[in-house]
């Protein structure tokens, strides 16, 4: 990678870098100057994005299979960032999983299972990276929030997903606010309709996706290299008299 880039030399640990939004991140960020700590449950495609990091020239390690609803594992990821480049910068709370279903039909366990691995995940990050930010003097938290923590879609059985982002958003004002003391910032991120891995097999669902189409002012659904741009300003310094914001990334879809 070329000297010199907007992220040169930091160290951002970015999660669920196997796929999707984690893996256009560990690309851009890379292509910046990062270093980059990655993880993801899935071995396969976690070792993929490694690979296609390195191959272009960039600077990542990762951890794998990392389950991050496992504090232990958490812990790993940070202690892996600061062993390998000394310190962490940054940390982009990407990786996460919902469960869908309409209020009459959600099972307790689809609900506390949406908990744990789209809120739980980012509390136990931010708080296991809080000393390493603090020895650092500073640093940037990138929360994902969704806009589904601001609006609903009619055809999206997301009571659970809904919960879980709002608690993302919410809980990073509280931690911008905790941080700034110590000059260590937190955002959020709240992405639309994207095309994931997650959400392709829905997009491509007539019945379905019409509806959510229509809540889109620019006519197409983001891809994931949409959003990591957004991200790069946030892990900047560029950025840094901003947080405890939240940035709707979606297409228009809250607008109207």
């Amino acid at each position: 990678m070329s000297k010199g880039g907007r992220l040169q030399d930091k160290v951002c640990v970015i999660t669920g870098t196997g796929s999707g939004m984690g893996r256009a991140a560990a690309m851009l960020f890379a292509a910046e100057g990062a270093n980059i700590v990655g993880c993801d449950v899935n071995s396969d495609t976690a070792q993929s994005t490694l690979e296609a990091v390195k191959a272009k020239g960039g600077n990542m390690v990762s951890l794998h299979p990392c389950d991050m609803t496992i504090r232990s594992n958490v812990d790993r990821l940070m202690s892996l960032a600061d062993s390998t480049f000394g310190g962490i910068d940054v940390l982009y709370n990407n990786g996460s999983m919902a469960y869908f279903a309409w209020l009459a039909d959600m099972t307790y366990e689809q609900w506390s299972n949406t908990l744990r691995e789209e809120l739980d995940l980012v509390f136990h990050a931010c708080q296991a990276v809080l000393p390493y930010m603090i020895r650092r003097g500073k640093g940037s938290i990138i929360n994902v929030g969704s806009v589904s923590a601001h609006i609903a879609y009619k055809v999206l059985p997301a009571v659970a997903h809904m919960a879980a982002k709002g608690g993302v958003v919410a809980m990073s004002k509280q931690i911008a606010m905790e941080g700034g003391k110590h000059k260590i910032r937190c955002n959020t991120i709240s992405p639309g309709l994207v095309e994931t891995a997650q959400t392709r097999a829905f997009i491509n669902t007539p019945e379905w996706f019409g509806p959510m189409s229509d809540k889109l002012m620019l006519g197409r659904v983001g891809q994931p290299e949409d959003i990591a741009p957004l991200a790069v300003y946030l892990a900047s310094d560029e950025s840094s008299w901003v947080t405890a914001a939240d940035f709707s990334i979606d297409g228009g879809s809250t607008g109207w």
